[in-house]
């Protein structure tokens, strides 16, 4: 009779596992490995491509390109964020991307503004182009002087005061920047409150009838002093040092309180679309260009005068005056100096 159950041959128990079985196991281990790595690199590509990318910042900048751009490399450099830059003319300059701004309100394009001077940005935020709070902020200071050619005439022979320039002695030999732009329209804005309107607007005609060499912007008033085109000129300090730098016999003279002192500014958009990233982003530039760092090196390349709020005895601004009759005071500009 057969047996239905048969005992295992102890011999079985002890035999060797065939190498083969084990050759076989490897693959497989390495095949699970693979395809780990694979679902772990394809989870970190899809959160990549799902997070909200940071933007680049983008600024629309009134500061000269030439300090501005070293300055946002290193801040690129720093932190990792991009940041565009839009430029505008020397002529039209801040009042050029203050348009911008008031005509992109219901839907900004930028996200940050650097003005070189205050009139304009305190224009944007009577407009509300700011953000409420934190939304703008100055820093630094450069001034507003007359500036001579040294070798046509020294500076105790130069006018002691703006209102000298409508003499018959400087017919012809006085140049500036058209007064509807840049800092030249601040300071004449300014210069009708310390004046009073009537005896402002009289200046202005005689001066413009004093035969004055007008300018697309700051710099080519001291090229032109420099040149010997002109004797004198109204301009920024900046520039003057920038005329020295090219090796132009020019030299700057204060103004005393007819002088006006210009700090750098910067402006937070509002309206932008909500975006944790972007915000942060803005804000880090925000605060980086009003930084000590940022300030000081302005200083060195004699972008700016100082970090404070400048020596006193200088033009103090009235400025929500200034504001109420920008309109008027721009129109009398116009019909004086535009030909």
């Amino acid at each position: 009779m057969k047996e239905s159950n048969k005992t295992p041959d102890r011999a079985d128990e002890t035999r060797p596992a065939n190498p083969e079985n084990g050759r076989n196991r490897v693959p497989v281990v390495w095949a699970v490995i693979g395809l780990a790595l694979t679902i772990s690199f394809t989870w970190v590509l899809v959160q990549r491509s799902t997070a909200p990318a940071v933007q680049a910042v983008v600024v629309y900048c009134a500061q000269d390109q030439v300090y501005a751009e070293p300055i946002f490399a290193d801040f690129e450099k720093t932190t990792g964020i991009k940041v565009r830059a839009v430029f505008d003319s020397e002529l039209v300059k801040t009042v050029g991307l203050a348009n911008r701004l008031l005509a992109e309100r219901e839907r900004p394009q930028c996200d940050l503004f650097w003005g070189n001077e205050e009139m304009r940005t305190r224009q944007l935020a009577a407009r509300e182009v700011f953000l409420e709070t934190n939304g703008w902020a100055g820093f630094g200071h450069r001034s507003r002087r007359l500036v001579i050619n040294t070798n046509l005439l020294q500076p105790a022979s130069a006018p002691g005061s703006l209102l000298e320039l409508t003499n018959d002695t400087w017919r012809g030999k006085v140049s500036l920047a058209y007064p509807q732009f840049g800092t030249t329209a601040t300071h004449f804005h300014a210069l009708r409150q310390l004046w009073g309107a009537e005896a402002w607007e009289a200046w202005c005609r005689a001066l413009a009838a004093n035969k004055p060499l007008l300018m697309d912007g700051n710099m080519g008033v001291v090229r032109r002093v420099g040149k010997g085109d002109a004797w004198i000129g109204m301009t920024d300090s900046d520039d003057i040092f920038a005329g020295q730098r090219e090796g132009l016999p020019v030299v700057g003279l204060p103004l005393g309180p007819e002088m006006l002192l210009i700090p750098n500014t910067l402006g937070v958009i509002r309206g932008r679309p909500e975006q944790p990233e972007r915000t942060e982003a803005v804000q880090k530039l925000f605060k980086y260009l009003q930084s000590t760092q940022v300030t000081d090196w302005l200083i060195q390349a004699h972008a700016l005068e100082g970090a404070d709020t400048g020596p006193t005895g200088t033009l103090q601004v009235e400025w929500e005056s200034l504001l109420n009759e920008l309109e008027s005071t721009s129109e009398v500009l116009n019909g004086v100096f535009l030909r």
